[in-house]
């Protein structure tokens, strides 16, 4: 039997990290940025930010994780008490990310019903926007509450706590094994359809066109590192966490290059389906494939309803079939975002696995009325900004510093390489981790800062500064509260 804070398999572990990177991101935010960092020419600096920084990143969060066999939370404080505060403030921003995601869940779980009969009308823009989400930018959006929304997104709560609530291997694993594969699967589907669409190579066309003079633009590698920690969800402690489940003798090297391997194909895989069907409606509408290329939700509830109004009969089939697949890229991302703090919780104040996901559920349930508001998409768009181009970023960095230098990272080498059937490590791995990371997303998190406090409303810098002072507020209150497991203190280690 595996213990209740272990993977029953291998297979487990690799299924649901492929489900934590394979999530929302790769459907309606990878396409956009692709096309619009040069389309095939953006593939240079995407395989290097895979090969400077996915791989690497992830094998130092997978080796040390695995070596603590613990929360994140307690691993950082037992490498350094000092640094504790580190390891709260990750876990409370993954899970910030969970609440908001919970409203995208929402609307896709409305759109899923939609799409049988095109219940979004002639004007998909319109419905979207006034319809359903009711969109104000005015903080009295706040006092519109709209119902429809947040049944949809307690429903989605509901399945989230049967899930993940119950012992790893028997709620996340199991599910796991069904979900991710389920995801593949229905993504095959969608792609093969479009692929045979009149002016699929249209979209295609544009889409892979390469642009070799934006190689030298700074911004399109910065894009592609973006990408990357956005995509596999790095500095999350979501990759740490999960190793830390792992049993002994994995191989985390071959794991991590399997990992990042399918993310990649998932999300390449999928912009061929987003630009056959965008080429399709540009065939259809006369109107230039750029004109119809939009980033974020935009894409998934505007751009594609629009494409499946002009499609006929096979809409009916295509539809229900995209809005479901997005629905279970939606869940894998969020079952993953509450395991690190939910462990760190257990680890420090001794709670069940059970109590503990049925108090962040409600909780997070709770917070996320806030997004079944008028005033809902507008803070979602602030809070993803904040979380993803400050906080995160904050902590990738932090985490090189942590897990590189203080627990000094080169004592992982021996022990990753005896079990590694694959890549072996060496000097080369260190100076990444210790030097090159660091720089290049401390260069990153600067871009995200200029850009957030460049170019925000007055609301938006309110509400970043709100949401920041709400996650350094609660990593406090964690920190300072006493440890009530007497374990807490003790060292574990592996290596």
């Amino acid at each position: 039997m595996a213990d209740k804070n272990e993977w029953g398999s291998n297979l487990s572990f690799i299924l649901a990290m492929i489900g934590s990177a394979v999530g929302l991101g790769n459907i309606w935010r990878y396409p956009y940025v692709l096309y619009s960092n040069g389309g095939g020419a953006f593939y240079i600096p995407y395989i290097v930010a895979i090969l400077l920084m996915g791989i690497p990143f992830l094998i130092l969060e997978y080796g040390v994780g695995y070596n603590f066999k613990s929360s994140f939370a307690k691993a950082i404080k037992t490498i350094n008490s000092k640094w504790e505060y580190l390891g709260w403030f990750l876990p409370v921003a993954v899970f910030m990310i969970m609440i908001y995601y919970s409203a995208i869940l929402g609307w896709d779980g409305i759109y899923v019903v939609l799409s049988f009969f095109k219940g979004w009308g002639a004007n998909p823009d319109a419905f979207f926007a006034t319809n359903l989400l009711q969109s104000s930018e005015s903080v009295s959006g706040l006092f519109n509450f709209i119902p429809l929304i947040a049944v949809a997104m307690l429903a989605g709560w509901v399945i989230i706590w049967f899930i993940s609530h119950r012992d790893l291997e028997n709620g996340l694993g199991k599910v796991s094994k069904v979900l991710v594969p389920l995801l593949f699967i229905t993504m095959v589907v969608i792609v093969g359809f479009s692929l045979t669409l009149p002016g699929a190579s249209i979209g295609l066309s544009e889409l892979f066109s390469p642009d070799w003079s934006l190689l030298a633009n700074f911004d399109i590698w910065m894009a592609a590192f973006g990408q990357i920690i956005f995509s596999l969800s790095l500095g999350m402690s979501i990759a740490f966490t999960y190793a830390s489940y792992t049993k002994e003798g994995s191989d985390l090297i071959t794991n991590t290059i399997s990992i990042a391997l399918a993310n990649s194909l998932f999300e390449n895989f999928a912009a061929l389906g987003v630009f056959s069907i965008l080429g399709y409606m540009s065939l259809q509408s006369g109107t230039a494939v750029a004109d119809l290329v939009t980033q974020g939700t935009g894409l998934v509830f505007v751009v594609y309803p629009t494409i499946f109004n002009v499609l006929g009969d096979w809409a009916y089939l295509l539809g229900p079939l995209f809005f479901i697949t997005v629905y279970l890229a939606g869940l894998t991302s969020i079952l993953s975002t509450i395991e690190p703090l939910s462990f760190s919780i257990q680890n420090k104040f001794g709670m069940t696995r059970s109590r503990t996901m049925t108090i962040l559920i409600v909780v997070g349930a709770v917070i996320s009325m806030l997004y079944a508001t008028a005033f809902g998409g507008f803070l979602l768009g602030v809070v993803d900004t904040f979380i993803n181009q400050i906080a995160i970023l904050i902590g990738v960095v932090a985490e090189c510093i942590v897990f590189a230098w203080i627990f000094n990272a080169e004592k992982l080498i021996d022990f990753l390489n005896s079990r590694s059937r694959s890549l072996k490590l060496g000097k080369w791995w260190l100076v990444i981790v210790k030097y090159i990371l660091p720089i290049v997303v401390t260069v990153i998190w600067i871009g995200g800062m200029v850009d957030v406090m460049g170019n925000g409303s007055f609301e938006q810098l309110v509400f970043t500064l709100i949401s920041a002072a709400i996650l350094l507020i609660a990593t406090l209150i964690f920190t300072i509260l006493p440890a009530k497991n007497p374990d807490w203190d003790k060292a574990d280690e592996r290596v």
